[in-house]
């Protein structure tokens, strides 16, 4: 199948983009650059991958979101938190819609190439701080992208079900230079090891029993898992 990628430039979506080169027909892939604090760092990644496997790469900036939209994450916003990435505290760096956003684009992109499936990297971990990363969303927005489209573009997730640990080692399986991706909201010059991304990141490395590449500021003990039910996640 002929499909667009979304990447970043993170660890899971350059995972998902060489998933794709394997699976199918890459078109192009297509990273956003909507205002983040770390888009700077991630953005030469996603360039990088997709040039390494000979594929096309866009960027589209959506500068908007910085503009309109609330968010920790974004340039405008407040202090990135640090904890644990399932912490309620982490909601702070939701912007608000994004992957419908980024979606709908992308699908605009996808019928225009010829391209008749989407991928992107949206995982198990995801559902706890991301409404529209979990499973209600995902199936909806899929059946939205099939019906508004004369090609019926497919939502393709192939990580769904998959927790962070396990696309870590499905990378290394895949060949991905993880040292060659970025997570760190916090978007200076090394990853921080506190921000919610970074504990994900080594929790993931660790989950997979494979060595961790990154250069951290600091590397303090990692931070437990919240405890109790999470609202709506699937």
């Amino acid at each position: 199948m002929k499909v667009i990628v979304l990447c970043s430039g993170g660890m899971d979506s350059v995972t998902a983009l060489y998933w794709a080169h394997r699976e199918h027909a890459v078109e192009a892939v297509l990273s956003f650059d909507y205002g983040s604090k770390h888009n700077a760092c991630e953005l030469p990644f996603a360039a990088e991958h997709a040039r390494a496997l000979g594929c096309r790469h866009e960027i589209i900036r959506l500068d908007f979101v910085d503009r309109l939209f609330a968010s920790a994450l974004l340039q405008g916003g407040g202090e990135i938190p640090e904890g644990h990435y399932q912490a309620d505290n982490m909601r702070q760096t939701v912007v608000p819609f994004r992957n419908a956003i980024l979606l709908s684009i992308a699908t605009g992109v996808a019928e225009s190439q010829g391209a008749a499936g989407l991928v992107i990297a949206a995982h198990d971990g995801d559902h706890a701080i991301y409404p529209d990363c979990r499973e209600g969303f995902m199936r909806a927005m899929g059946e939205t992208m099939r019906l508004g489209t004369y090609a019926g573009v497919q939502l393709l997730r192939p990580f769904i079900a998959l927790h962070k640990g396990e696309i870590a080692a499905l990378g290394v399986r895949l060949g991905v230079d993880f040292a060659r991706t970025w997570s760190c909201y916090k978007g200076r010059a090394r990853h921080c090891g506190k921000c919610g991304t970074c504990v994900e990141r080594r929790e993931a490395f660790q989950q997979a029993g494979v060595p961790d590449p990154t250069d951290y500021e600091a590397i303090a003990p990692l931070p437990g898992k919240p405890e109790g039910p999470r609202d709506a996640i699937r």
